[in-house]
């Protein structure tokens, strides 16, 4: 489903997004039709799970090419901060929640990986840190109920 909104990368996002485009459309793609080509070879298409499977990662695999083509056709590259003393996109922060440190990085909504500690500066606590100081306190509702957040270091 194509939308008309934009969509904010850094950068290194917007290349790291093209990147795996043309991975996926010079390396992968041409490999999942020749799989299904293939497992086509082995006979009645109705009990070949390998066919089906085929199909079903081919399929997965145009899906994500659309996705990354509108990602991209749709992109607007934002400017990553270079203050320490204000948090925006590109800042790696060191908060404190009840004594505990966390450290994680501002990035475009798409290039958000929490398991990376890469927070999109459209997330709620995203948009809660955004233009804060080192001291400042920020609340966001989680889940959990309200967590405040410490900013100790923007770098």
């Amino acid at each position: 489903m194509k939308q008309n909104n934009k969509v904010h990368l850094t950068l290194t996002g917007y290349k790291d997004l093209a990147a795996e485009l043309e991975d996926l459309k010079s390396n992968k793609l041409s490999a999942a039709i020749e799989r299904v080509s293939r497992a086509r070879e082995f006979g009645d298409l109705s009990e070949n799970a390998e066919y089906h499977q085929s199909r079903d990662d081919h399929a997965t695999l145009v899906g994500r090419i659309d996705e990354l083509t509108d990602i991209i056709n749709r992109s607007e590259i934002i400017e990553i901060t270079t203050s320490k003393t204000q948090v925006g996109v590109g800042s790696k922060v060191k908060v404190s929640i009840n004594g505990t440190t966390h450290e994680f990085t501002i990035v475009g909504e798409w290039e958000a990986d929490p398991a990376e500690k890469k927070i999109s500066h459209e997330s709620p606590l995203g948009k809660a840190l955004m233009g804060k100081g080192i001291g400042e306190e920020v609340e966001v509702v989680a889940p959990v109920g309200k967590v405040i957040y410490h900013i100790k270091e923007i770098a």
